[in-house]
């Protein structure tokens, strides 16, 4: 038995949970248009400003475009009932069958045993004139020793002991049979016995893939017209506060220690959401990380309050502080990655009357120079100095921090702002999810900073850059994906739908708002492979003729193919019959870039692990020719010179 929850959505009831997560302001829409006819399409109109990535995920999270289904399943195990998911049904279900096709052969490998020992008797019986030695025994019991003497030398050459019910089975023998026996025949039906075995034992030896086997041949046999109808497919995890919408303001009463959204005659701070945390710093050196209310007291004397991003490890707050009445002024950074909600912590050394002197928060690892001024009670000879954050090093929260000095200090300023002391981000593309990420997962695209971009090529030849922030989707067609870079060139190779030829585009990358198409528009072209190599080779091949063959043709495309601007259209290849048009590295220039292409991948270790040099197999499997330059354009009118018949035609139009 089993329970359960059913779930039935329609558009309208999908729609009205999309209307509720904006009125509860978890989403931000504009307008919502059903246009479902035979599919399903509902159209969702964004307000000016707001990024359609991040409303897809809050989508997901506050809506019923995803909803758990939790099934509850019952099955008896052992006369006992247990319940268990889905999977673990499926795997249990699979080694049952896995179990009984092992019962199976087991037995089948038992019949073909007992079949090839009986063969092999009664060829022994036969061949060896064993039955004449009975005509002579008048009792039973006499036919049955004799029999058992004549076959003892061949013992050895059966699979098993002979027993009893072996010889009595040889006796039922007709004189028939026996004149008619056919030698050939019998050796012919061993030797496929044999084979049969020696099929089902390799069976057994390699169970799991028999079993997988089986249910393909299931699959196969049983299912046409029966293909499933939902996706596999991996999702990304989905942070509800990284994705809710900005739907409340944040005030602050510093004095009196008050913060909430409900506090408007208050001081302003920032835009957040309802599900925000918020991080306090009081002048005393104490921090509260608490969640966002209407209105809570957060303690007095607050010196900086903000949105608190759990985990954030690029924040970094620079702070000198008096410890105590009397102490010595510290300074330290620090970053805030983790904390127990409503937990005060303590900044400084904590001894009574420690006071901030300083504070700033820096969202990527600032450090600036500051200048110190103490009283004029001071001892010291200078009272006057600057101090380098940039000098210390990033510590916890619980760090005492540095001596800065021992005299009283009057007062301190900021003299220089900061740059990111911070390495840039590291940045790797996940396939699978189709997300951006810092965890190590997939393709690594190298280290960003604030102003870097994504390039993104699309298998329909489409063309866009954008920021690397990780809310961001990119589409299941992605063929290449790389950092930006305007001084590396990029080569693609396309078919020309109307013209009906290759066209070879050199081109630098350049930052665009919107998505563009890097091919012909025209119909029927087709983006063939594109590259981010800077030394590559184009291997041309052509299609073959009964009783004549082409030999593959290699262009340097980094010598002879121009680099144009972006919508440029490129150079068409000149030649009649061209199959395809490969873009390989130059093993002359062989470096650590790959080739993407539509369908596959391929890089300068394909031809390494041939065994022969790179250079030495492109010469002996091509022939290397030189580009011919297109000539001048002609004056109107002006007719074309012959040619020779040995004369090389031009690549290039």
């Amino acid at each position: 038995m089993s329970a359960l929850r059913l779930i039935f959505l329609t558009t309208s009831s999908l729609i009205d949970s999309i209307v509720n997560a904006n009125e509860k302001g978890k989403i931000k829409i504009k307008n919502i248009e059903d246009n479902t006819a035979e599919n399903v399409e509902i159209l969702i109109h964004l307000p000016i400003g707001f990024s359609p990535d991040k409303t897809i995920d809050a989508l997901y999270a506050f809506t019923d475009c995803a909803v758990s289904i939790s099934p509850n399943a019952c099955v008896i195990e052992g006369d006992k009932p247990r319940f268990m998911g889905v999977g673990e049904m499926l795997k249990l279900s699979a080694e049952r069958t896995q179990k009984l096709l092992q019962t199976e052969l087991d037995i089948r490998l038992a019949e073909l045993i007992e079949q090839f020992h009986y063969v092999s008797l009664e060829k022994i019986f036969i061949e060896k004139r064993i039955y004449r030695d009975i005509e002579e025994c008048e009792t039973w019991e006499d036919v049955l020793t004799t029999i058992e003497e004549g076959l003892k030398p061949y013992r050895k050459k059966l699979p098993r002991e002979i027993t009893r019910a072996d010889v009595i089975k040889l006796t039922d023998i007709k004189i028939k049979r026996i004149s008619k026996y056919d030698a050939f025949q019998a050796d012919q039906l061993m030797k496929n016995i044999q084979e049969e075995m020696k099929t089902v034992k390799h069976h057994l030896e390699n169970i799991v893939e028999y079993t997988i086997d089986y249910f393909k041949e299931i699959k196969k046999k049983h299912g046409a017209g029966k293909e499933r109808k939902t996706e596999i497919k991996a999702f990304d995890t989905i942070v509800a506060t990284q994705v809710a919408a900005v739907n409340q303001k944040l005030y602050v009463n510093r004095e009196e220690g008050f913060a909430g959204f409900k506090m408007r005659t208050d001081e302003f701070v920032c835009d957040c959401s309802d599900l925000d945390d918020i991080i306090v710093i009081r002048r005393d050196g104490a921090m509260l990380v608490t969640k966002i209310s209407e209105k809570t007291f957060v303690g007095k004397d607050v010196l900086y309050i903000n949105v608190f991003k759990r985990n954030d490890e690029r924040t970094i707050y620079n702070l000198i502080y008096r410890d105590g009445a009397r102490g010595n002024t510290m300074i330290k950074r620090f970053a805030v990655t983790s904390i127990i909600r409503d937990k005060e912590y303590i900044l400084t050394r904590g001894n009574p009357n420690s006071e901030i002197l300083y504070f700033t928060a820096n969202p990527n690892g600032e450090a600036e120079v500051v200048t110190v001024f103490l009283k004029a009670n001071a001892t010291a000879r200078t009272k006057v100095f600057d101090a380098d954050f940039a000098e210390l090093a990033i510590k916890g929260r619980d760090a005492m921090g540095n001596i800065l000095t021992k005299h009283p200090v009057r007062k301190v300023t900021i003299k220089e702002k900061g740059i990111s002391t911070l390495t840039a981000q590291k940045v790797w593309f996940d396939d699978t999810v189709l997300r951006l990420n810092a965890e190590e997962h997939g393709k690594y695209l190298g280290e960003f900073e604030g102003d870097d971009k994504i390039l993104v090529i699309t298998k329909d030849g489409g063309y866009r850059t954008c920021g690397f922030e990780f809310t961001t989707h990119f589409d299941a067609d992605t063929i290449l994906i790389a950092k930006l870079d305007t001084n590396n060139p990029l080569t693609a190779v396309y078919w020309e739908g109307e013209k009906k030829k290759y066209y070879i585009k050199r081109f630098l990358p350049e930052e665009v708002e919107k998505k563009m198409i890097l091919i012909s528009e025209t119909p029927g072209s087709i983006l063939e492979t594109v590259s981010a190599d800077k030394h590559l080779l184009a291997e041309v091949k052509f299609r073959q003729e009964k009783g004549k063959e082409l030999p593959d043709e290699i262009i340097n495309v980094t010598v002879d193919i121009p680099t144009m601007g972006i919508k440029a259209q490129g150079k068409p290849i000149n030649l009649t019959k061209v199959k395809e048009i490969k873009l390989i590295p130059d093993p002359n220039q062989a470096g650590d870039m790959k080739l993407l292409d539509a369908d596959s991948e391929k890089g300068i270790e394909d031809f390494e692990d041939m065994g022969e040099s790179p250079v030495e197999q492109i010469k002996a499997a091509h022939k290397i020719i030189p580009v011919v330059k297109a000539a001048k354009p002609a004056k109107a009118k002006s007719k074309p010179k012959s040619k020779g018949k040995d004369s090389q035609p031009s690549l290039f139009e």
